[in-house]
């Protein structure tokens, strides 16, 4: 989260002396963390002007599975996860997958602090990465799925490897003749530009050949 800023130092720190507030202002992240600890909903403050701090908390159920994925973790290392990390996975529980560019906007950092963050519970094996570093997502990691007992959702979070793309708009041409760019984004669930790159790497192979030219251009077996 952003360094707490009160928004008047003057009575903050009045309120400070006498014992009614504290001067660190980490009331935001301890409301963030005990929600997020037990799998719920993250705080909300859109309602937030400039005259007054509007707070909802969600009301649903706590996720066990994932309080427990938290306690073991924590009891491992022997040291609180970090809230941004926190933030991160449980942003990864409820989207399924994230780019350190998402996850920059929700824990209002640049997205190489975002990326540092995402790189770190990968290395604490926590997270999976997929991709090249460009175009690089995040999903939680198989063991993680594997604890909560859906061992299949890593396999369709993570998608296909690439000899799988290949074979999968090789049957679809074998089926349907050809097959064009944007055929190939949907069947696979690629971008546009990972979609180019598979068309081309076939083609390149002699598994594919090309007719017409650019957004006109088809692509039949080689």
């Amino acid at each position: 989260m952003t360094e707490p800023r009160p928004r008047n130092p003057t009575l903050a720190d009045a309120m400070k002396r006498v014992g009614v507030v504290e001067r660190s202002g980490r009331g935001v992240d301890k409301i963030f963390r005990g929600m997020l600890k037990f799998g719920r909903p993250a705080p909300d403050y859109s309602y937030t002007t400039a005259q007054s701090v509007v707070l909802r908390l969600p009301t649903a159920e706590a996720d066990l599975d994932f309080r427990r994925l938290v306690v073991e973790q924590e009891r491992a290392t022997n040291a609180e996860l970090p809230i941004d990390s926190l933030i991160a996975l449980a942003a990864l529980h409820e989207s399924k997958r994230v780019t350190a560019d998402e996850l920059a906007v929700q824990i209002q950092r640049d997205p190489a602090s975002a990326k540092r963050t995402l790189e770190a519970l990968t290395e604490a094996g926590l997270v999976a990465a997929h991709g090249s570093t460009r175009g690089r997502s995040y999903t939680l990691s198989a063991s993680l799925y594997q604890a909560v007992g859906d061992k299949a959702a890593y396999t369709r979070q993570a998608g296909f490897t690439p000899i799988q793309h290949e074979q999968m708009v090789l049957n679809y041409v074998q089926q349907h003749g050809q097959i064009q760019r944007a055929e190939v984004m949907d069947l696979c669930r690629l971008s546009p530009d990972q979609a180019a790159k598979l068309l081309k790497r076939m083609k390149d192979k002699g598994a594919l050949i090309q007719q017409g030219e650019r957004r006109w251009s088809v692509y039949k077996l080689g």
